[in-house]
């Protein structure tokens, strides 16, 4: 008999089938880590970690099992302060390995790897695999999935770090996410990329989907096989909320749950923003805004229950099997 598929989390590894309700794209932290350390009155430890407990207690509260935190190196990841917090909160945390840039590969990859100065393999994706595998930083802790990024254009460093995505996907069954803008429509930009280097668009969800309600190329997205993100509820200031469940509810009657997820692209802590900045801009992005507001709307404009627990269950739990099944 096949053992039950397993997805690796920052408390260990879960059944696919023990998910329960998951929500796609949300962050523990993201920090300027650098600029953390140089400016230290602008942290306290045991505030943050105390906050983000709370934070996840209440997301915990409304009946989601899962978060799946696409937080890699370049947005300040540490998974030894994520497993600190979720030692306090009975959530299923999804760790993620690869590198976030919108325009050039880290220095530490720029002179060694392919087309580089000193040529040979390519470390990005032999990291990957090994933060798949071995566990990152030596913490034990196993990632599931791979992210990268792209806004408006495909930069060299961009495709760089695609590529090797791509590879450690190819080298693992591991799934992939893309920070994508929808309204440069490179999402598409994504899949060719991806597609050219033998991924699987069926195991890779294109973040940030629904920060368009440009119908033709959410279908477009779904037609090459991909998962669409609807995955920034709350973010108010780049597309209202009424649009975001609009395009979500007419895709559903035009019978595309089963590709898409939802989820808010919220953080317990940012520091892209200066203290209070966020909650004023952006009230309405935070952990619960999905299940206090976003699903009863979902709700009024004729998404089905069967249609929400597609998105919000069976559709995270295909996502990790094409990984691990």
């Amino acid at each position: 008999m096949t053992p039950p598929a397993q997805v690796h989390t920052v408390r260990g590894p879960v059944e696919v089938g023990d998910l329960g309700t998951v929500l796609m794209h949300e962050h523990v932290f993201v920090l300027s880590e650098e600029f953390r350390q140089s400016l230290p009155e602008t942290w306290d430890e045991q505030q943050r970690v105390s906050d983000a407990v709370t934070r996840l207690k209440a997301l915990a509260a409304t009946g989601v099992s899962t978060i799946v935190d696409p937080t890699v190196i370049g947005l300040g990841r540490d998974v030894s302060r994520v497993a600190l917090v979720n030692q306090q909160v009975d959530l299923n945390i999804v760790a993620a390995t690869g590198i976030y840039t919108l325009a050039d590969v880290p220095d530490f990859f720029r002179y060694h790897g392919p087309g580089t100065l000193l040529g040979g393999p390519e470390g990005m994706a032999a990291l990957f695999v090994r933060e798949l595998t071995e566990g990152i930083a030596g913490t034990g802790i196993k990632a599931a999935f791979l992210k990268c990024a792209i806004e408006e254009q495909l930069t060299p460093g961009v495709e760089r770090v695609m590529r090797a995505v791509a590879q450690a996907h190819l080298r693992t069954g591991a799934p992939i996410t893309v920070h994508t803008n929808a309204n440069a429509r490179t999402g598409l930009v994504a899949q060719e990329v991806l597609r050219s280097e033998g991924a699987d668009l069926g195991a890779v969800v294109i973040g940030h989907s629904g920060d368009t309600t440009d119908l033709e190329y959410l279908r477009r997205l779904i037609d090459n096989g991909s998962y669409v993100g609807m995955d920034r509820f709350g973010l108010d200031i780049l597309l209202p909320g009424d649009q975001r469940v609009a395009t979500v509810a007419a895709l559903a009657r035009e019978g595309l749950a089963e590709r898409m997820v939802l989820s808010h692209d919220a953080s317990c802590h940012i520091d892209w923003f200066p203290p209070g900045v966020r909650e004023q801009i952006a009230p309405n992005w935070h952990h619960t805004h999905l299940h206090d507001n976003v699903l009863p709307a979902l709700r009024e404009a004729g998404v089905t229950e069967e249609q929400l627990t597609t998105m919000l269950v069976d559709n995270p739990r295909r996502y990790f099997t094409s990984a691990v099944g």
